[in-house]
């Protein structure tokens, strides 16, 4: 009976620590997890919708004149008078004198060519006496024969009337140079550079000064052959010109513009660019037509380097892609209208400009385009489209902050 016992009693034992033990593991088992619930991404989004793109092109260039003259003189001589117009920067009228050149020896030359055409008048009408006077000797001889040309001095009288000529001539020669002691504007224009002084002796290749014409002035702009489908340039001279706005490229803030045409085309392709040079002109470009006031604009200077806006042609049918959208180089992000997924999408622009990129495949209509920048954007992850926040929202943490009043 003891050795029952003490069998009994360790299997006992063993049982109810076994028991205790199962017992102790059941109440610390944890709950089985719940799934946490997937958050949903919020973004920006507008609506995908076909439209009409006008195309604007852009160029550069610098003002150029359309006449630059190097003024000389025809004749020599010492200067003697200088117009206040002909300093560097003045205007100056057409047909205005500039300068003059002292004119004694062309007047001494003139007064020399009258003597000389005097003289020869003079012969002329002696020689033409003696010929009327040898006739009537020759029928008064009784000759039946008829009088030589001799007889009645043809040849003398040829000499003197081409003696008449030359001195005509002469005297033409010296009354135009008399005239080109005066040099006169060709055009309404403005001093570029004076390179004269009062008393200086020139000759008649000695350069007085660089003067540039002020009725246009043109501006050549260069367009690449992706942007010459889009307009219509003026290849011939019945063509109507292209209206074009010019910018100040060097003071862009002041907002200052000009309006020009474009009026032809240089018709040769840059060899090293492979672009087309066309050619802008701006009227009055100084704005001395214009009534003065304080709406007159500024002066187109010379040299000075402008951006070229011009309308090219309208693109129908199309969606209009900002570029601030692009998750990556021509990748954006879209939205399935009633799933809400995401769906990255390849794009292939037809054109591009600093703003926008024009697209006429790829997409469809009625789909969100995502405007804003995502944090996380997985392929199919389900968004809640939302509206902008109308303040940051740093400001809005700071505004709260604020102590009441």
């Amino acid at each position: 009976m003891a050795q029952l016992i003490r069998i009994i009693l360790p299997l006992a034992v063993l049982a109810a620590g076994y028991f205790a033990f199962q017992q102790l593991a059941d109440e610390k088992k944890k709950p089985p997890p719940r799934r946490a619930e997937r958050r949903l991404i919020e973004a920006e989004a507008t609506i995908l919708q076909r439209t009409d793109y006008q195309v604007i092109l852009q160029s550069q260039g610098l003002v150029q004149p359309h006449n630059q003259t190097s003024l000389t003189p025809r004749v020599s001589g010492q200067v003697r008078k200088i117009s206040p117009n002909f300093e560097s920067g003045s205007f100056f009228k057409k047909g205005e004198t500039l300068l003059e050149i002292d004119p004694t020896d062309f007047q001494t030359a003139k007064t020399a060519a009258l003597a000389r055409l005097a003289r020869a008048e003079a012969s002329l009408a002696q020689e033409e006496a003696r010929a009327k006077q040898a006739l009537l000797d020759w029928n008064d001889l009784g000759y039946t024969e008829p009088p030589t040309d001799l007889v009645l001095r043809k040849p003398q009288l040829k000499e003197a009337r081409a003696n008449v000529k030359a001195a005509q001539a002469d005297l033409d020669d010296s009354v135009r140079n008399l005239e080109r002691t005066k040099v006169v504007a060709p055009y309404a224009g403005r001093v570029r550079e004076r390179m004269v002084g009062l008393g200086q002796s020139v000759s008649s290749g000695t350069v007085l000064g660089e003067i540039f014409s002020t009725d246009f002035a043109e501006v050549r702009l260069s367009l690449s052959a992706r942007e010459l489908k889009h307009v219509t340039l003026p290849n011939n001279p019945e063509d109507p010109p292209v209206d074009v706005t010019l910018v100040d490229a060097l003071t862009e803030k002041s907002g200052q513009t000009w309006k020009g045409q474009i009026v032809r085309t240089e018709g040769i392709l840059d060899e090293g660019s492979r672009k087309l040079f066309v050619i802008a002109r701006v009227d009055d470009p100084f704005g001395l037509m214009q009534p003065k006031g304080k709406n007159k604009p500024n002066p187109l200077r010379i040299g000075q380097p402008v951006r070229a806006i011009l309308e090219g042609a309208t693109i129908e049918n199309v969606f209009v892609i900002p570029r601030e959208t692009l998750r990556r180089p021509n990748e954006i992000l879209t939205i399935h209208p009633t799933e809400f997924t995401l769906k990255r999408q390849k794009i292939t622009p037809i054109w591009t400009d600093p703003e926008n990129l024009v697209v006429t495949e790829d997409l469809i209509e009625d789909w969100h385009l995502v405007t804003n920048r995502l944090a996380t954007a997985p392929e199919g992850a389900k968004v809640k489209i939302v509206e902008p926040d109308e303040e940051p929202k740093a400001a809005l943490k700071k505004k709260d902050s604020e102590p009441a009043a």
